[in-house]
């Protein structure tokens, strides 16, 4: 138990490691701009998408996919299958090292731990720890669904982010209720929700007052 333990820990801080790597940033500079100081300010895709079109938002999209991936498809596949770890204690493994990601990316050190909202690096997590079962496929498919229908229907991406980040806790107790990991389990997906939440504060607060930006819609102030 103390080897998993301190595994654990070691998976938090290579997945923080990796979620430093702040795609839309970089794209920006690259490109002789500061994403932080366009558009909301953020490093996300989104706003890389409204700040620098199609092309700098599909960039960061993928970077931030692939950061995401990499680490956990790795610890999954390489790390926990030589281990020769059970399908729960791999699914915490690769919640861990996702985690990890999640937060570099919503708080990288050298931007001030101002980054992104962790939306596709959760989206990437959430393929990567639950495709190996009929459910979790059923489910990501499900989210996907939800997904894109709330924000054609609604045109607020926030909203769709916001509902789709559930999946997490739904997940794991449709699939590890009877695990013997399923308290820490449930402990480490309800805190991939609340970095959502916690990140989106602002845009809640827009949903609520009717002014958060839709979809396409033309800047009229600071916005995401």
């Amino acid at each position: 138990m103390t080897s998993e333990i301190l595994f654990g820990v070691l998976f938090l801080l290579v997945g923080y490691g990796f979620g430093c790597f702040s795609t839309g940033y970089f794209v920006g500079r690259m490109n002789g701009r500061d994403i932080r100081a366009e558009g909301s300010g953020n490093i996300g895709t989104t706003n890389a998408l409204r700040t620098m079109g199609a092309k700098g938002g599909g960039i960061t999209f993928a970077g931030d996919l692939l950061k995401a991936f990499i680490p956990t498809l790795a610890v999954r596949f390489i790390f926990c299958a030589n281990m020769g770890y059970e399908a729960d204690l791999t699914y915490l493994m690769t919640l861990l090292v996702g985690l990890g990601v999640v937060i570099g990316h919503n708080f990288p050190f050298y931007l001030d731990f101002k980054g992104g909202k962790g939306i596709a690096v959760s989206a990437a997590v959430i393929v990567a720890s639950s495709s190996d079962s009929k459910l979790g496929w059923i489910m990501i498919g499900i989210g996907l669904v939800v997904f894109i229908l709330v924000v054609a229907v609604t045109r607020y991406v926030s909203l769709g982010s916001l509902i789709v980040v559930w999946f997490f806790p739904i997940y794991t107790i449709a699939h590890q209720r009877d695990s013997r990991y399923f308290p820490i389990l449930l402990v480490v997906s309800l805190i991939f929700t609340a970095l959502a939440y916690i990140k989106h504060a602002g845009n809640i607060k827009r949903l609520m007052n009717g002014t958060e930006r839709k979809l396409g819609e033309k800047k009229v102030k600071e916005n995401e």
